[in-house]
């Protein structure tokens, strides 16, 4: 029987699922035809990143497995951003997702770009038994400090979720919101709920501070999200503080003029 030629050995390694990969690795190891021997290094290759991805997303959901197993029914991830910015509000997102779901692609917000976050919250909101998100003031923010202003996004986030959970999982430290709970310092690079939760916070958060910044255009608000770039630095310096300001950020609280 005649071989098959090499753009057909690539495109079906190419189009191989997981599962049919290492049948044909074998395959057409035995090629000794240039060509095909690139194809199967680039299958292998392909092979070992798809099961690091793999066992990646399956390490995500262990500690939200372990949870169900302890009879925990309804598990929410929670997570903030915006903590360290010196505009804008704080965001906290909650999300429960249903038992062994996998999403694939699902990661820590900070790891992820922007199309791939906005792609990735689209299906969590699809797919998750509940989610909500909250976001508090920069006014809140200087009144309760941003350790009591983020635990005040969490808890509006949490207690709007319907059906409320029994057990929270939260990334950082726990914040006491009247359930069973478990902290977990990186959580979001962790647990699958988690990261969910800061996927959503994350977009949620970009998309209010792009619109703000249309009422605010000297500071870049759509570009910086309201952190400390040398852009913004400069624009404080230029035109002092608006209303998206936290005033009791250094180095806001140093700089009296409003704009």
């Amino acid at each position: 029987m005649a071989r098959a030629n090499v753009a057909a050995c690539k495109a079906e390694l190419d189009a191989a699922s997981l599962e049919d990969l290492p049948r044909l690795i074998r395959r057409y190891s035995k090629d000794d035809r240039e060509g095909v021997r690139t194809a199967v290094a680039q299958a292998r290759r392909r092979l070992k990143a798809e099961r690091a991805e793999a066992e990646r997303l399956l390490s995500l959901a262990e500690l939200e497995a372990s949870l169900h197993a302890q009879g925990f029914a309804l598990v929410a991830g929670l997570d903030e951003v915006g903590r360290g910015a010196l505009a804008g509000p704080v965001t906290a997102a909650a999300v429960i997702l249903p038992d062994d779901t996998v999403i694939p692609g699902l990661d820590d917000s900070k790891r992820l770009g922007p199309e791939k976050r906005d792609e990735l919250a689209v299906v969590i909101q699809e797919v998750a038994v509940a989610w909500r998100i909250a976001h508090v003031s920069p006014e809140e923010i200087d009144a309760l400090g941003i350790a009591g202003a983020t635990r005040r996004a969490m808890s509006i986030a949490f207690e709007a979720l319907d059906p409320r959970p029994d057990h929270i999982v939260v990334d950082g430290r726990g914040i006491g919101l009247g359930v069973p709970e478990t902290p977990v310092v990186g959580g979001d690079g962790k647990v699958a709920a988690i990261a969910a939760a800061s996927i959503i916070a994350k977009v949620a958060r970009d998309g209010l501070m792009r619109s703000l910044a249309c009422d605010h255009p000297h500071y870049g608000f759509d570009v910086n999200k309201g952190y400390g770039t040398s852009d913004h630095m400069e624009a404080l310096a230029t035109h002092g503080l608006c209303p998206l300001h936290r005033r009791s950020f250094t180095p806001c609280e140093s700089t009296s003029r409003l704009f």
